[in-house]
């Protein structure tokens, strides 16, 4: 299973925003909708073996985590609104304090904090944090399992990234220019299937 963790810094945790200004009346959740079509979609296919967790920390009921399954997935389109319709239909949901519960097919919501969402994944795989001074991917083994960790259009915070670095993570650049976050989604299942 390849696993994304995407923290969406300022993406709003309740549904009071509207799908046609996601990118600024919604905290950038337009970063984030981008990264889950971007891990998911192949050409006339659609990739089971991943999972995304989106994190969203913006808004007056952060935080929240919304978990695409590639295996349950239905109901995603390769548009922009369609899929930020499906975040606001999950965060329409009432969010128990604990567990999670699904919104649509393969679609779940939980209140899972980064840090929570972190410890849950190390029991399944080994994190790997996409970062500009880690080493070159073409130099790199991938694990089993890998849990790819990056930031929206923000880097992780202190907090944040020291809570990942506690658990040894690999850390890998993507190349010798900055990306934006869903095109590192795309190199790093690039680079995974080339090396399978």
């Amino acid at each position: 299973m390849r696993y994304f963790v995407v923290t969406g810094h300022r993406a709003y945790s309740t549904p009071d925003f509207r799908l046609d200004d996601i990118c600024g009346g919604a905290g950038r959740m337009d970063i984030l909708v981008r990264c889950v079509t971007s891990a998911f979609f192949l050409s006339h296919d659609i990739r089971k073996d991943t999972e995304v967790y989106l994190i969203l920390e913006g808004g007056g009921d952060a935080p929240k985590t919304v978990r695409f399954s590639g295996k349950e997935i239905r109901y995603l389109n390769p548009d922009e609104r369609s899929t930020a319709s499906l975040i606001r239909n999950a965060l329409l949901k009432k969010v128990p304090q604990e567990g999670e519960i699904r919104s649509s097919p393969g679609v779940y919501i939980s209140r899972m904090s980064f840090e929570d969402v972190i410890s849950l994944l190390s029991e399944k795989g080994e994190p790997v944090y996409l970062k500009e001074d880690g080493i070159d991917v073409r130099d790199f083994t991938f694990p089993e399992n890998p849990i790819f960790v990056l930031g929206d259009d923000k880097d992780l915070t202190e907090e944040e990234e020291s809570f990942l670095l506690e658990r040894s993570p690999a850390k890998i650049c993507l190349g010798p220019r900055s990306l934006h976050a869903n095109q590192c989604v795309v190199v790093v299942h690039n680079e995974m299937d080339r090396a399978e």
